[in-house]
């Protein structure tokens, strides 16, 4: 996958931090008791959130067409899984709509990120070391 790994000094920290966020989806999506918003349709939004984050994350390290196609089927695939992996646990239900609601995260990060909007990580790394 191309990285702007030679623009971005700390290259190490911005991947383990997505991939904690990674994990936190993954525990969050196979925990039998989730923390619920107080929000209407909380659950179709905080999937939509969560893998518009994932996805906007990685775009900022992974900018090349190739590289974000495979990130975005990539979070497309963990979705799925995950809501198969809830329908075969018992505790949480599978749902179609919750995969839609991922896609369309993966799709909103995408359209949110680089060269739409600037490198953020770019930025933060800029303004930290001056």
């Amino acid at each position: 996958m191309n990285s702007e790994a030679g623009a971005l000094r700390w290259l190490p920290l911005w991947l383990a931090t997505g991939w904690l966020l990674v994990a936190a989806v993954v525990y969050l999506s196979l925990t039998p008791a989730p923390p619920k918003l107080e929000v209407p349709a909380s659950d179709k939004v905080g999937h939509v959130v969560a893998y518009t984050v994932l996805m906007f994350w990685f775009i900022q390290i992974y900018y090349g067409a190739r590289s974000r196609i495979l990130i975005a089927l990539g979070f497309v695939l963990l979705g799925v899984s995950l809501e198969f992996l809830q329908g075969l646990g018992g505790a949480r239900e599978y749902d179609l709509g919750d995969m839609i609601a991922n896609a369309a995260g993966v799709a909103l990060g995408w359209a949110s990120g680089p060269p739409r909007t600037g490198n953020l990580l770019s930025r933060v790394e800029r303004l930290m070391l001056g």
